[in-house]
């Protein structure tokens, strides 16, 4: 007997996305928590992401607030972890992430550190375990430390090597950010609070709490179930870029959540059975999301909330996004914040909108103005439509 999939269209995925994703005031958050619930990871490669993601889906955002959660509950957990790149999670999920994807990587920065220290300081396993040691008994004395305050500490982190020798940008670096990495990645340290303002990207150092530990096979199972929830439908890709898994812990994740097989507009995919009735649609609302944000960066496939011709626009080379402007569950614009703290928004040419549109995007600009104050924030990754926005093009 043939089995019909269920058809879910581009339409019905992106009010799923509006409302799931908290992208229209409406369905705003009232903490911190419950929006890195709804997203399953908020990405935390720039610092000010974190703050900005949150910010954009809190019905009254609050520095302190997120800082609290990150800082003092430690309800959210900084990792790296999917595609070693730095995220962070609700504290609950921490160990499924830990075993499904950050495990992995741990290991391979360890090798990594152990091949650099034996070519060019011969420097061995032993070398590193007592270098570490020495870290984590100064982070014990003294509770939370800088990275400079942990190299005076601990010779051993100021050793340097070189990066990239013989080209034009070599450089020789301490240490000091690779064995933190590591101790990081490993969840034997963790980063508090930053030096300077929220948006600073230099952090004191803590030591982290342990987590239960859990198989991997069923913690992949369970990290692909937590996407679907917050992501699906999506498409095997979708979830395999995601997470970075090869192709074949992909498909033996994905056999072991609840989801059935759909039909979308791309192709075939997958959805929890409660994604597969479309919703009644939230009323549309604005958002200004930052670069980097978990939504614009949740898919491979993304036609159905994003034209592939402004892609140039909107994307790096190396496929990291920069602001946007969300209407109704689509991405509709750029933004970026100019020097003197103006936060300038431009539309999309092509894209259709009318003057709701407009009054709502100008209103999500002032409100994140407001937000910013005094902080200026410049992404660590330049697209050409921020570029120009910024120097006022």
């Amino acid at each position: 007997m043939t089995v019909t999939r269920p058809k879910i269209t581009d339409e019905h995925r992106r009010s799923l996305l509006t409302a799931r994703h908290r992208l229209t005031p409406a369905l705003r958050a009232e903490t911190p928590e419950q929006v890195a619930d709804a997203l399953v990871a908020l990405h935390a490669t720039d610092a000010a992401t974190v703050h900005l993601s949150l910010t954009a889906r809190l019905a009254t955002p609050s520095a302190a607030e997120v800082e609290r959660a990150l800082y003092t509950d430690h309800t959210l957990v900084r990792m790296l972890c999917m595609r070693r790149t730095m995220f962070v999670v609700p504290r609950a999920l921490a160990p499924v992430v830990d075993a499904s994807t950050a495990r992995a990587v741990a290991a391979r920065e360890r090798r990594n550190l152990l091949k650099v220290l034996g070519e060019q300081l011969g420097h061995d396993a032993r070398w590193l375990a007592a270098t570490e040691e020495a870290v984590l008994a100064a982070l014990g004395g003294r509770g939370e430390a800088s990275a400079a305050q942990l190299a005076a500490a601990v010779p051993g982190l100021r050793e340097q090597i070189v990066m990239a020798p013989g080209k034009p940008y070599e450089s020789r670096p301490r240490l000091t950010s690779r064995v933190l990495s590591v101790l990081a990645a490993e969840g034997r340290i963790r980063r508090g609070r930053p030096l300077g303002t929220w948006a600073s990207s230099q952090f004191r150092w803590t030591l982290a709490e342990p987590h239960d530990e859990l198989p991997a096979e069923q913690a992949r199972a369970d990290l692909a179930t937590a996407y679907l929830g917050a992501f699906g439908p999506v498409t095997t890709e979708d979830l395999r870029w995601w997470t970075g898994w090869t192709l074949t812990d992909t498909r033996k994740a994905l056999a072991r959540t609840p989801a059935v097989e759909a039909e979308l507009d791309c192709g075939p995919g997958h959805a929890l059975p409660e994604h597969v009735e479309a919703p009644a649609a939230p009323r549309p609302g604005a958002a200004l999301l930052p670069a980097l944000d978990p939504t614009p960066m949740g898919w491979r496939h993304r036609d159905w909330y994003l034209d592939p011709a402004h892609v140039p626009e909107l994307f790096d080379r190396y496929g990291n996004v920069g602001p946007t402007v969300w209407w109704d569950g689509r991405i509709v614009g750029g933004w970026a914040q100019r020097p003197d703290g103006e936060i300038v928004t431009r539309l999309l040419p092509g894209v259709r909108t009318g003057r709701e549109t407009e009054r709502a995007v100008a209103a999500e600009a002032q409100r994140l103005a407001s937000f910013f104050g005094d902080t200026r924030v410049r992404p660590s990754f330049r697209t050409p439509l921020e570029r120009r926005l910024a120097d006022g093009g």
